[in-house]
């Protein structure tokens, strides 16, 4: 896509004209743009079978984050959140992010883990010896050759015995089965192994095995991130390259330092991020599980990100995460909007949506810190905010834009400002 692609004015077209857009860029077919009218091309029959108790649809909006460069590569991403100025700041930083390139991105192969709690075992050590001494077997076990995870290549890897040390219970054993799941999520397939290798792990070693189930914690599934952005290029309004590098930087020290801190600049992460788990269909709830665990892991909450400068004093941002998702099978098939973002995206492999993920993640990070080390963070999002007033106020169509504008003129936005600026019968869609 040619630079045009990125301009500005793709904020100021109407919602048919953007669609249009990304049509005639053959980024989407026609029929998939369809998915994004009214009701994300979601109908209840389809509804009422992807959860209990069914009574109706709830609409959240898609918005496209523009200027993405990862690997080399331009990407148009889809991000579905209510809340002002995610779309806009993680669009800013992308295109920040061409001035040094772009983002670089990787990630490990698609290994899930999944635990077997094996209890009440008649002598622990002997039965972890011999766990040890049968993993291979075990492996063969809880391979189904019929699979297509296995046909495609992947299927269990690795078998891990983990000893707990318990005082409510008993010290008891863990058997972590890590698995290649490929392009899917991998929830479903390394349940099903893991209750196949129950019995046989019970024969073995004597015990009981209790809970099966897979870890959030997909430590062994991180994707990767990084940018460096040349000092010039973070320059505006009277801050200097270098004031809004070194602030950048102490923020994010804030952040590494204090928990406190570290929560709400992870969230921060997660703003982008679980933007892209819901409108690609992945579970937005289990990659912030093993988000903040993650980033727990030393035994103390800190920072997903790290910030510096290099040998010529630019900024360089990292991130690394565990980030499970998948482009085949569950919601990212059964729901028609999911399909057409993963179209949108163009990823060809589970690899490479996370590490897309991970970059709008890095890239929501960073435009965070740069507003906080510079002119706060209220100015940028109320403005945004504001819109949101004004249609709680009752405002339609040119409306909103109207008296969200001069509320911000005011510097006054609040529900109250905005039912009188209707009021004042001046304002008129």
């Amino acid at each position: 896509m040619s630079e045009s692609k990125h301009k500005s004015s793709f904020y100021e077209l109407s919602i048919p004209e953007r669609r249009s857009k990304l049509i005639d860029s053959g980024l989407i077919s026609s029929e998939s743009a369809s998915a994004w009218s009214a009701g994300g091309g979601l109908d209840e029959s389809t509804a009422d079978h992807m959860i209990e108790n069914v009574v109706g649809l709830f609409s959240l909006p898609v918005g496209i984050a523009q200027n993405f460069v990862v690997n080399g590569r331009e990407v148009m991403i889809p991000m579905v959140v209510e809340e002002p100025s995610i779309v806009a700041g993680a669009s800013f930083m992308a295109k920040l992010a061409r001035t040094g390139d772009g983002f670089t991105a990787k990630s490990a192969a698609s290994e899930m883990i999944g635990q077997l709690q094996l209890l009440d075992l008649p002598d622990l050590p002997k039965a972890r010896g011999l766990l040890r001494a049968n993993k291979k077997r075990l492996l063969d076990l809880a391979t189904d050759p019929n699979s297509t995870i296995v046909k495609k290549g992947g299927g269990p890897r690795r078998l891990v015995v983990r000893t707990i040390r318990n005082s409510a219970i008993g010290d008891f054993l863990v058997v972590h089965l890590i698995m290649d799941v490929g392009d899917v999520m991998g929830a479903n397939v390394l349940n099903s192994a893991l209750e196949k290798l129950a019995k046989p792990v019970e024969a073995l070693t004597g015990g009981r095995v209790h809970l099966r189930i897979l870890s959030n914690l997909s430590d062994q599934r991180l994707a990767y991130a990084s940018v460096r952005v040349p000092k010039e290029a973070l320059a505006f309004e009277g801050y200097s390259g270098e004031q809004v590098r070194d602030g950048i930087i102490e923020a994010w020290a804030f952040a590494a330092a204090d928990p406190y801190r570290a929560a709400t600049h992870n969230k921060g992460i997660m703003n982008g991020i679980d933007a892209v788990l819901l409108a690609t269909g992945n579970d937005w709830r289990a990659a912030e599980a093993g988000a903040h665990a993650y980033a727990a892991r030393s035994g103390r909450y800190t920072s997903l990100s790290r910030w510096s400068k290099n040998a010529s004093g630019d900024l360089v941002g990292e991130i690394e995460l565990p980030m499970a998702v998948g482009i085949v099978g569950g919601t990212t098939h059964a729901h028609p909007t999911a399909k057409a973002n993963l179209e949108l995206l163009g990823v060809r492999s589970a690899r490479e949506l996370a590490e897309i993920i991970a970059t709008v993640g890095l890239a929501q990070n960073m435009a965070a810190l740069r507003a906080l080390a510079t002119e706060g963070i209220q100015r940028g999002h109320m403005s945004l905010h504001a819109r949101q007033v004004a249609i709680s106020a009752g405002a339609s169509g040119q409306q909103v834009e109207i008296i969200a504008d001069q509320m911000v003129k005011e510097n006054n936005i609040r529900v109250e400002r905005a039912k009188a600026l209707l009021d004042q019968g001046s304002i008129h869609d």
